[in-house]
């Protein structure tokens, strides 16, 4: 669980306070964007490589230096230059995508009667802690200013580095981090670029979010306090569907249905965000529901439309490479697009047509198909 808590906070506790970085170190909306976009990128850079790093370093060794690496970015982030924000950035990027490959496959290895107790379990403690992680930068940054505010959350890995010790011991030489072959069919699959676009078209509506919101409700008129409380509820509820949809998922004959209408309630709230602003709280609310509900949906597409464990791999890193440099790409364009723009409406519209184009894509990857296997005539 306090690996869980430093795969989220580090990287969403920055949005609240990103219009005093701004301020402070002369950024532009542009490149703030893209402050915003590179863990993103360093997702896509290193999630497919994580199982590689894993089988060779060790799954605890590994999982100990993505907190250390998390660690010296978080350290690195505040201490006052512009090259240190970006850098600190990346690295914290660098270990929490680590563990966002590597925590499930520990889980099911050390907890395989209780994967979907403790897959909840684990999903909750991310959006909590990134929740009150965004509660709280306001009030920290107005007693220490956002430097040591930013600075405080090296509690978070320096406390899971401690209690994951031991791990080091009991497993000294042990990985239990699968080989597998990756299926170069995937790329060719029609099917299988569906259930990408699908994640990634629903992950640049969330990070877009994740990223710009507090600046959005700022420019709204609305207190740095409550943009991020309203930033928190966000991340909250992205915790909330795998509480009440798996079960009801495993019944359904396909997902087209629920695909769609998860994105279309993305959607539906950014355009409220727009033309409601006094309604934030519910706005973010439902934007948190429906975007957990659509990665959770896209995770399990990959286990759905493939037959074989190699095929499912190869769809893992293919889906999570593409996703989330699209993803990356969210925050960095609608920031371009609000500097040309001179506002919020256009990216915010823009951002909702991506999610209405992520319900289109969830209808064709719903469908009760598989992709072809490696050694499956075309």
């Amino acid at each position: 669980m306090l690996i869980a808590a430093n795969l989220r906070a580090p990287f969403t506790s920055i949005a609240p306070i990103l219009p005093l970085i701004r301020d402070s170190s002369g950024l532009s909306i542009t490149a703030a964007g893209l402050l915003n976009a590179l863990p993103l990128l360093a997702f896509a850079i290193l999630s497919p490589v994580s199982a590689f790093i894993a089988r060779r370093v060790g799954l605890e060794r590994t999982l100990f230096y993505a907190l250390a690496v998390i660690s010296a970015g978080v350290l690195l982030r505040p201490t006052g230059s512009v090259w240190a924000l970006y850098a600190g950035t990346i690295l914290a990027g660098a270990g929490i995508a680590l563990g966002n490959v590597l925590l499930p496959g520990l889980i099911k290895r050390d907890f395989s009667a209780n994967m979907a107790s403790m897959t909840g379990a684990y999903s909750i403690t991310m959006g909590a802690v990134g929740a009150v992680g965004s509660a709280l930068m306001i009030p920290l940054t107005q007693l220490w200013g956002w430097h040591t505010a930013l600075t405080l959350i090296i509690v978070l890995p320096l406390m899971a580095m401690v209690l994951w010790l031991p791990q080091l011991k009991k497993h000294p030489h042990t990985t239990s981090v699968p080989e597998t072959v990756a299926n170069a069919a995937v790329w060719r699959s029609p099917l299988a670029w569906q259930v990408t676009l699908f994640m990634g078209l629903n992950a640049m509506p969330f990070y877009v979010a994740v990223g710009w919101l507090p600046a959005i409700l700022a420019d709204r008129g609305m207190a740095a306090e409550k943009a991020g409380a309203i930033h928190g509820m966000l991340q909250l509820t992205t915790a909330v569907p795998g509480l009440i949809l798996a079960a009801t998922l495993r019944r359904l004959k396909d997902q087209r249905i629920a695909a769609a209408a998860v994105s279309l309630l993305s959607a539906l709230s950014l355009v409220g965000i727009l033309y409601a602003p006094n309604l934030a709280m519910l706005w973010a609310a439902i934007l948190g529901f429906g975007s957990g509900a659509s990665m959770m949906l896209g995770l399990t597409f990959i286990g759905l439309r493939t037959r074989h464990a190699g095929d499912a791999a190869a769809l893992s890193g293919m889906a999570q490479c593409v996703g989330y440099l699209m993803a990356a790409m969210g925050p960095l364009l609608l920031g371009k697009v609000h500097d040309v723009s001179g506002g919020w409406s256009v990216p915010l519209l823009i951002t909702a047509a991506i999610a209405v184009a992520g319900a289109v894509t969830g209808i064709a990857a719903g469908r009760n198909a598989y992709v072809k296997p490696a050694l499956s005539p075309s």
